[in-house]
């Protein structure tokens, strides 16, 4: 385990091998954008979601008749990361499937994560490889903890487009049929702990590519999530962070079927392809 500093000047980005997560972001006023870690709320700062987001029925899985245990977020998030190459602003890490991951989810893969430093921005890039005889399925997501210093209810979240914020309600971890609507005049949300009280907001469906934080009426910090379909935030009651986190893919269904394949919002790789996605995180 080691950390990667990236540096261009403008923004900096420490980078943790074990995970490949994100650790630090920092302005060159020094100022922290991630959350310390702090195991007394949660113990994470940005850990990477895969090969599932969320949490699977009775956290299992059947592929040619054989039951497989697979834990909440999967296992990528434990993984001691290689680091593949690096700049003064960028690194790439690189994980593949192995006889552990194998026991687990029976896919033969190879995940890679690149981080650049562009401006004020941070872009972080996923590539998933199937490297099997067959198709893979999978979900990959971010969980960036963004640190709040100030009283949680001075800040508000701001969407870039005005829409119905229409978000599934979790039921035991699971993703059930009853929704809920922000009640909001416009686009921005104040934040309240209130909100968070049955757990994490999941939006499967949003028009808006970006989410900003605004911190006593000054925008800090803009999330963009173009082309990621699902959308999580989250925080847990009285903890000083919100977590702004674009997915591809969701917790299973109450009504599952233990079936990956027929996974609600899973992705399908074929044999010898390649996955691309990526999103953003700007300094403002």
């Amino acid at each position: 385990m080691s950390i990667i500093t990236l540096s261009n000047g403008t923004i900096s980005a420490q980078i943790n091998t074990l995970g490949a997560e994100l650790c630090s972001l920092k302005s060159n006023s020094n100022r922290e954008y991630i959350w310390e870690g702090n195991p007394a709320f949660w113990g994470k700062h940005s850990p990477v979601l895969f090969p599932i987001v969320g949490t699977l029925k009775n956290n299992t899985f059947c592929q040619n008749g054989i039951e497989y245990v697979l834990s909440r977020h999967g296992f990528a998030r434990e993984m001691e990361f290689q680091l593949v190459t690096t700049t003064e602003n960028s690194a790439i890490f690189s994980i593949q499937s192995n006889l552990e991951t194998l026991q687990k989810y029976p896919f033969e893969f190879e995940l890679q994560i690149q981080y650049t430093l562009i401006g004020t921005t941070l872009e972080l890039a996923y590539t998933v490889i199937n490297k099997d005889k067959i198709a893979i399925p999978f979900s990959i997501g971010a969980h960036p903890a963004f640190a709040l210093p100030s009283n949680f209810e001075e800040y508000t979240l701001a969407f870039d487009k005005t829409e119905p914020l229409e978000y599934t309600l979790l039921e035991n971890d699971l993703v059930s049929k009853q929704t809920e609507k922000i009640k909001a005049n416009s686009n921005t949300v104040p934040l309240t702990y209130e909100l968070f009280e049955k757990d994490a907001l999941i939006f499967k469906k949003l028009k808006s590519n970006s989410l900003t934080i605004v911190e006593k009426e000054n925008p800090i910090l803009k999330v963009h999530f173009e082309n990621f379909p699902n959308l999580g935030i989250w925080t847990k009651v009285g903890a000083p962070f919100i977590c702004i986190e674009p997915w591809f893919g969701y917790s299973d269904t109450t009504e599952s079927t233990g079936n990956l394949f027929e996974k609600e919002g899973i992705i399908v790789l074929k044999t010898d392809t390649n996955f691309q996605a990526k999103f953003s995180i700007e300094i403002l």
